[in-house]
């Protein structure tokens, strides 16, 4: 059974007009958890293996991608060959 939190990630995903993946689910909620935060796609590709989901480094930066692109996170800026992401929008 889907917990409240996990219908609200998908409500969020399918609003901004992606499709609720396994992945992006998983992403969505580590994201999210912390509140208004700032990562690097290393950071929570590292978060997420912690925690044992299967996910590459990849698809996290993918996955990322398609969030700005969503309008669900932005380009808080880029430091070197760095970018930062902001769940702030």
């Amino acid at each position: 059974m889907a917990t409240d939190h996990s219908k609200q990630t998908e409500a969020k995903l399918r609003q901004a007009g992606l499709r609720p993946t396994r992945q992006r689910m998983a992403l969505a909620d580590l994201l999210y958890a912390k509140g208004d935060r700032h990562v690097t796609v290393e950071e929570l590709h590292e978060e997420a293996t912690t925690i044992g989901i299967d996910v590459s480094l990849a698809t996290v930066y993918n996955t990322l991608h398609q969030f700005t692109e969503a309008r669900m996170i932005r380009v808080l800026a880029v430091e070197g060959n760095r970018t930062y992401f902001d769940t702030n929008v």
